[in-house]
């Protein structure tokens, strides 16, 4: 586990600006303004349906495959816009992954499933392969678990180990950023211990935006806290002035099971 920290100074690796997005005429956010630290752990905390998840998703584009959305500000990544004409949104979504709530392997074996993205980067010898697997597989804690059922459907696996496959399967084409979807909302006690582990891990090498209901979750696995309310981002800071001393109202409402 991460303590909440206060590191103020790590540079920014994503900035958002006057961020409004729509679906259809809705408008769902709402002039959203962010600085994601480069190898933190951002945690997004607010009530369902506060916009925490379509913002998570415009990080990478990945809003752009449902139909009748449009969106304005600007999104840099390392200082660049990510909706500039020369931005091949194929390889933004390779250095900004994403791992949703529910896992989602492919009806593959567990190897299949691990070197599906560097063979469509034109990887094609198995020993390159093999090495990639192997060590995307050991950052998420189950290369010991799987390595001798590397030929097993993926579907096999428990939820815990079908989750990690899944965030394996974005770390074997070497990202940037790595987005996390309510990653471990659909399992069970240990198996959340295990992906809260890992998600303390990955920073080191990885910037990780964490999107969670669970605010113990939040103030247990984040550096940095961002709390949303209605398409509103209401504050943010390092998580543990957010969880000690808001400076909102409605973020200490919020956080004290008072919110309305």
């Amino acid at each position: 586990m991460v303590s909440g920290g206060q590191d103020r100074d790590a540079p920014s690796k994503i900035v958002v600006d006057e961020l409004d997005f729509w679906y259809g005429t809705r408008q769902v956010l709402h002039g959203i303004n962010l600085r994601i630290p480069a190898r933190r752990i951002t945690a997004l905390i607010g009530p369902s349906n506060c916009g925490k998840s379509t913002f998570l998703h415009t990080l990478n584009r990945m809003h752009e495959i449902v139909a009748d959305t449009r969106l304005s500000g600007t999104i840099l990544l390392d200082g660049q816009d990510i909706h500039h004409p020369a931005v091949d949104v194929v390889a933004l979504r390779r250095r900004v992954g994403v791992v949703f709530q529910h896992s989602n392997p492919f009806p593959k074996s567990v190897f299949d499933n691990v070197a599906y993205g560097p063979r469509l980067q034109g990887i094609r010898q198995r020993e390159a392969l093999s090495e990639i697997v192997q060590r995307s597989l050991q950052q998420v804690g189950l290369w010991d678990e799987v390595k001798d059922r590397l030929a097993r459907h993926a579907w096999d696996l428990s939820g815990g180990q079908q989750q990690r496959l899944s965030i394996a399967r974005a770390l074997a084409v070497d990202p940037d950023v790595l987005l996390l979807d309510e990653p471990a909302a659909a399992l069970d006690p240990r198996a959340t211990v295990h992906i809260e582990d890992l998600i303390g891990q990955l920073c080191e090498r990885y910037t990780v935006v964490v999107v969670t209901h669970n605010m113990q979750q939040a103030a247990r696995v984040s550096h940095f806290t961002a709390f949303f309310y209605e398409g509103r981002l209401i504050e943010t800071g390092p998580t543990n002035r957010i969880f000690s001393n808001p400076r909102e109202q409605q973020t200490d409402e919020y956080i004290t099971g008072r919110f309305h």
